[in-house]
């Protein structure tokens, strides 16, 4: 198996060199408008994602199919009346 180059001193020299860098203080994120919608879509991949949107399709369908039965079963209570 083969190691990986990182030896102790090769770490901590690298770990000094991004202190002083401080790449942190420069990311912003997105700045435009198309740029945050864009990055809030990140999490909108794969399979997990794709299976949650479905489920929530199924419920609101499933809603709106129930919210039609209400109806039409409040129409023919009145129609009884």
């Amino acid at each position: 198996m083969r190691k990986s180059g990182w030896t102790p001193e090769r770490r901590a020299k690298q770990a000094e060199a991004i202190r002083q860098w401080q790449p942190w203080g420069r990311a912003t994120g997105p700045r435009t408008d198309e740029g945050k919608a864009k990055s809030s879509r990140n999490a909108d991949k794969g399979v997990g994602a794709f299976q949650a949107r479905m489920l929530q399709a199924r419920l609101k369908w499933r809603a709106e199919r129930e919210a039609v039965a209400d109806q039409a079963c409040r129409l023919l209570l009145e129609v009884r009346r």
